[in-house]
């Protein structure tokens, strides 16, 4: 099998194709990345089984040559920063809407099977005393320039779907946390601060909560959506993580030997969605995938472990992050 993954540099992508190197020997991978600032050339393992190749997917030539090529296209190019899309979001509409369009005619023109990732932020928010999840059926009610454009470029691949026949499938995913996450995400921007002798930051309250998942369990369940989903279908992809902002910051801080109470409060973000909840029932029970990482704390712990060791990876990134956060007050 001959795989196009496009953002394959980028945080999920580039776990994607570590996780197929390992698991499925039978596959080639190519990876279109336009290697902006949330692409690094050093995730993308050096094996020969793997192509890098950067452009922009908004490319419609280049984009037509490669998929031509392969037999599956699995998409997770995206811009995809809340607070970056607020400050600027033509570069949203650019990837997530034109990009999405010109890989939907490549894969309409050659019959390419095609995945498309996307986000639970398509949903909206969940007030936090609602015992209510997502589900596929759940209307799309965006808040963001990101999310907005995530939601945009669903309802194309649906489209693409009933209009023209396109063999194509749609997963939405909760918050991912693990291994080569950019140091603007909350996550990793609190586990590198600390490490850096930096107080982490904690937007408003802290009160917000996003069902978090590891990224390496949401990898399997779009291996599994690939090779057995139902096509024109939409799969939830959830571990049942639920927790709030403030419990994530004090767990890194106990778990890094510090105070749990040793962060400082910066003002919230505009628009900050209240809660994400994914039911992810349908997965589950049609297709039978269930999350490795289980325990949060878990996940969690071994995230930490792996920045600890691995600051020549993120190092590069951390300074221009912090000024861009500073210029924006948070």
């Amino acid at each position: 099998m001959k795989l196009l993954v496009t953002g394959g540099a980028g945080f999920i992508g580039a776990n994607f194709v570590r996780l197929t190197l390992d698991t499925r020997p039978d596959v080639t991978v190519t990876v279109l990345d336009l290697l902006t600032y949330a692409g690094n050339t050093a995730s993308v393992p050096d094996d020969p089984r793997v192509t890098l190749v950067k452009g922009d997917i908004a490319d419609p030539e280049l984009v037509d040559s490669l998929v031509r090529e392969h037999d599956a296209v699995v998409h997770f190019a995206a811009e995809s920063h809340n607070d970056n899309s607020l400050d600027d979001p033509w570069p949203f509409v650019h990837t997530n809407l034109v990009g999405t369009f010109q890989l939907l005619e490549a894969a309409r023109r050659h019959q390419t099977r095609f995945h498309h990732v996307s986000t639970d932020e398509v949903y909206g928010d969940l007030d936090l005393d609602d015992p209510a999840k997502f589900t596929p059926e759940t209307p799309y009610n965006p808040s963001s320039p990101y999310s907005s454009t995530k939601a945009g470029s669903d309802l194309m691949v649906r489209a693409w779907v009933r209009s023209f026949g396109l063999q194509a499938t749609i997963s939405n995913c909760s918050n991912n946390y693990g291994p080569l996450q950019h140091v603007e995400k909350f996550i990793p921007r609190q586990i590198t601060n600390l490490l850096d002798g930096v107080r982490p930051k904690l937007y408003g309250a802290g009160l917000n909560v996003r069902d978090w998942i590891h990224v390496d369990d949401h990898n399997r369940a779009v291996w599994t959506i690939l090779e057995r989903g139902r096509i024109g279908e939409t799969y939830l992809i959830g571990a049942d993580g639920e927790v709030d902002n403030r419990t994530v910051i004090e767990t890194i801080l106990e778990l890094m030997g510090h105070e749990p109470t040793d962060y400082e409060h910066v003002a919230d973000r505009p628009g900050h969605d209240l809660r994400y909840a994914i039911d992810a029932t349908k997965l589950r029970e049609e297709l039978g995938w269930e999350p490795v990482y289980g325990d949060f704390r878990a996940g969690l712990a071994a995230t930490i472990a792996w920045y600890r060791a691995n600051e020549s990876w993120w190092r590069p990134q951390k300074l221009e992050t912090e000024l861009r956060y500073q210029r924006l007050g948070r």
